[in-house]
């Protein structure tokens, strides 16, 4: 046992408990858990104590794997059948005249059903996190993840859907099949530029919201980060010059809320450059990006849009920004750096140049992270019934993310709150509701009908 703690410590590896399974004579069975810096290392410890003379490595299990198993969700009844009362009008015969009723008034579906706090998560495992295209059975824990978040963050109840299938048309009708069980759909880790015509389609043809988070929930969150460090820096919207680096579904919808809050000199950059009306290799996203951006006209490479710019966006890939590139940008330089795991230039070399610093990291100060999105923002739309989650509900999203933070605790390490903050969901829900409202969106009734449908007669 001491030989195996010894080699277990000088592999780096962390002893956190032991425990006596089964002790014999000649043999002894133990649990012993080790934290490891990552898998790679986690293997190698195994390799160091499988290699003692004596010892076997009977099993392996990783925390991580143990949380997935048998899924991260479940389904749960809301009440107790303990009677045949119960039965009677939970099922048959009871449920009949509910099924009569909303079959009369389908709007009754939303008081009646889980419709009213219900969300698809829908992909087609396309655009997985940072694996690509993984197919629909990989990318099921990651959906599952998501309506975690969705019911830890907004009691939003959401269920995780994978798609086989990467034809645009056959997604967008399986979609609008789902629909009537559902308040809302949440795209997910589709593919540009498939996920632009998915969305604009099921917008066109649903009633209920439908929001792609690659794109929207970014873009949020990245307009709140903005709000809060224009307060620190005295900067106005209209004056700054913005490079966005990487120019698929994020970029596009970065750049896009960033002009409706009044950004107006906003320069793309992809693998090949700058993007620019004389390019001829655009597809219909970046097209768009061309003829709306970069008013200057700028071409050659990163280095050259970022002479003089006020903010670096990435959504792009590792290590791309070099320290040379923010000693050429305007003063008090701010830096988005999302890409991950490894962002476009890590925050030590950014010390000393740039004012402010974000990532999508967890492990540094600023997280621009979705989470702190899209909880609320269903959350709101479905409290409204509202048809659509429009361009106005994103910014008061963003308006109200920024918001939680008072203007005199804000710093260049505090911009943007916690995905912990309890303070957010409910911000961004009210505001969102409000704003959807405002601008003709939403369907709400008062809260009395909503919960037993009076203004219908019951039916007997």
């Amino acid at each position: 046992m001491g030989a195996i703690l010894t080699a277990i410590g000088e592999a780096e590896g962390m002893v956190g408990a032991v425990d006596i399974v089964r002790m014999q004579a000649e043999r002894s069975v133990r649990d012993i858990t080790v934290n490891a810096r990552d898998s790679e290392h986690g293997r190698k410890i195994v390799e160091v104590v499988e290699a003692l003379p004596k010892t076997h490595v009977a099993n392996i299990s990783d925390r991580t794997f143990l949380m997935h198993l048998g899924g991260k969700i479940e389904v749960r009844s809301k009440m107790k059948l303990r009677t045949r009362d119960d039965l009677s009008m939970a099922y048959t015969p009871g449920v009949a005249r509910v099924c009569r009723a909303i079959a009369e008034e389908p709007e009754r579906a939303f008081n009646l059903t889980i419709k009213r706090n219900c969300v698809a998560v829908v992909s087609d495992g396309t655009a997985v996190l940072g694996l690509g295209d993984i197919g629909p059975r990989a990318a099921m824990p990651v959906m599952e993840g998501k309506a975690m978040l969705f019911k830890e963050f907004a009691e939003v109840d959401a269920f995780p859907i994978c798609l086989d299938t990467k034809n645009t048309d056959e997604i967008v009708e399986t979609v609008k099949r789902l629909a009537p069980g559902f308040g809302g759909i949440n795209l997910e880790d589709i593919s540009a530029p498939r996920c632009f015509e998915i969305e604009e389609r099921l917008n066109r043809e649903l009633d209920i919201p439908v929001f792609h988070d690659d794109q929207h929930g970014t873009a949020v969150v990245v307009l709140a980060a903005l709000i809060n460090s224009l307060k620190i820096v005295g900067k106005k919207m209209e004056d700054l010059v913005v490079v966005v680096n990487g120019i698929g579904a994020a970029g596009v919808a970065c750049a896009k809320i960033m002009h409706a809050a009044g950004v107006r000199n906003i320069i793309g950059c992809d693998s090949r450059g700058t993007v620019h009306k004389g390019r001829e290799d655009l597809n219909v996203s970046k097209q768009w990006f061309a003829e709306n951006t970069n008013p200057e006209g700028r071409s050659g490479g990163l280095a050259e849009a970022v002479r003089g710019a006020d903010l670096f966006v990435g959504l792009s890939v590792a290590g791309v920004l070099m320290p040379e590139h923010l000693d050429s940008m305007a003063d008090d330089p701010i830096i988005f750096a999302m890409a991950n795991p490894v962002p476009e230039i890590m925050p030590e070399l950014a010390i000393g140049k740039a004012r402010i610093m974000a990532t999508g990291r967890s492990d540094y100060p600023n997280q621009i992270n979705n989470v702190l999105c899209f909880p609320g923002i269903f959350r709101g739309a479905l409290d409204v019934r509202a048809q659509e989650i429009n361009e106005e509900m994103k910014l008061a999203a963003a308006e109200a993310i920024a918001g939680v933070i008072p203007d005199d605790t804000l710093s260049e390490d505090y911009i943007i709150p916690s995905v912990f903050d309890e303070r957010v969901g409910p911000a961004v829900a009210e505001t969102v509701a409000w704003a959807a409202e405002e601008t003709g969106v939403a369907r709400r009734v008062s809260q009395k009908e909503q919960d037993i449908g009076i203004s219908t007669p019951l039916l007997f």
